[in-house]
């Protein structure tokens, strides 16, 4: 099961991973790593045998045909390998695959033995939780580690959260006890939309991690998709007074507690980021979709027949519910889970959802 011997020796590698179920609102984390394969055209190295992780009541496999050959695929959890050349090459382990529904602690002790096999400098998870925030803001996205050093030199929070966690908790947690650095970067997503993808914020993450780790990320027609995203649920909202008026009292109380941050350091990443995809450097390439039909999907509603964001609670509740399409549950209640966040749709503490 371990192939290592076919993959090359790594320059400077960073392990990205993203699981599809509870930590990947609107799909956005494991649609970004996948993004990441597609435009680097990783390879596959590796995969964990999903008799020992997963449950096929749960997570079920699909059967499909090869010319006249019916084939099956299992749920499970790949590795694959992408070189990044350029004037600073770096090359990336990604990681992409399902929350497992059981054995845990050894399914973080393989990814780990992976990452210790190929000489991994650090971790990054991508995760995503429904949040009170309006589609109409910048998509907060919070990184979080638990090693204090690591905290202070990367611009980081250190994690001070209790509470239920999801395998994207447990493998940091993992990491860190290993000696591994490892961070996790949390897109909020807003919880009266959360039905994927949501390409705005894929692109959020993206954008995040290309900070973190200092890589041009070719973008492809992500950009384009999060733009078109926007617009979708623009219309759909003022189509209802109701959630136009709510969309209204989210904008307003994250830019009241968005105010003090509107200053240099927000301004410099962004203007920092801006030069380096003037100027080119690693990781230009052509780009490519980031999902793969683009289109913008809703929850529908069965009274009308038309498609349209769900009613979401009344202002003074702000929250909402949701469930991953594939089985796996999201983050239900920001409230109550570790997707605890405020009124800004930021984390609470280190964002678990």
């Amino acid at each position: 099961m371990i192939e290592l011997e076919s993959v090359p020796e790594l320059v400077d590698p960073v392990m990205v991973a993203a699981f599809e179920g509870w930590n990947d609102a609107g799909d956005a984390a494991s649609t970004a790593v996948g993004h990441l394969d597609r435009e680097w055209k990783g390879e596959v190295f590796a995969a964990l045998d999903a008799e020992d992780y997963y449950d096929f009541q749960v997570n079920r496999p699909t059967v499909w045909l090869d010319g006249n050959t019916r084939k099956i695929t299992w749920p499970t959890t790949r590795l694959s390998v992408v070189r990044v050349g350029g004037d600073k090459p770096r090359d990336l382990v990604l990681v992409r695959g399902i929350e497992p529904s059981m054995r845990w602690r050894s399914f973080c002790n393989e990814i780990l033995g992976f990452a210790h096999e190929l000489g991994v400098e650090m971790v990054v998870i991508l995760g995503a939780l429904l949040g009170d925030t309006p589609h109409t803001r910048p998509v907060p996205v919070s990184g979080v580690t638990s090693d204090a050093d690591l905290a202070r030199t990367m611009d980081l929070e250190e994690t001070r959260y209790e509470g239920p966690t999801g395998i994207v908790g447990v493998l940091q947690e993992a990491c860190t006890h290993a000696g591994v650095p490892a961070v996790s970067l949390w897109a909020a997503v807003p919880h009266y939309v959360s039905q994927p993808p949501n390409p705005k914020a894929t692109l959020a993450l993206l954008n995040r991690l290309e900070d973190l780790i200092g890589l041009r990320i070719p973008l492809g027609e992500l950009p384009e998709d999060a733009r078109a995203w926007q617009l979708g649920v623009d219309q759909l909202a003022s189509e209802d007074s109701e959630v136009a008026e709510y969309v209204q009292t989210l904008e307003e109380a994250r830019d009241t507690a968005e105010l003090p941050e509107a200053s240099g350091e927000a301004i410099a990443r962004e203007f920092e980021r801006y030069l380096r995809r003037r100027d080119g450097g690693p990781g230009q390439g052509p780009g490519g979709h980031a999902t793969e039909t683009g289109d913008v999907s809703y929850l529908r509603d069965p009274s009308s027949g038309r498609t349209r964001p769900p009613k979401p609670p009344r202002p003074e509740t702000g929250r909402g519910k949701a469930s991953d399409e594939k089985g796996a549950k999201g983050p239900e209640d920001a409230s109550g889970s570790d997707g605890e966040e405020g009124s800004d749709g930021r984390p609470d503490e280190d964002g678990e959802g």
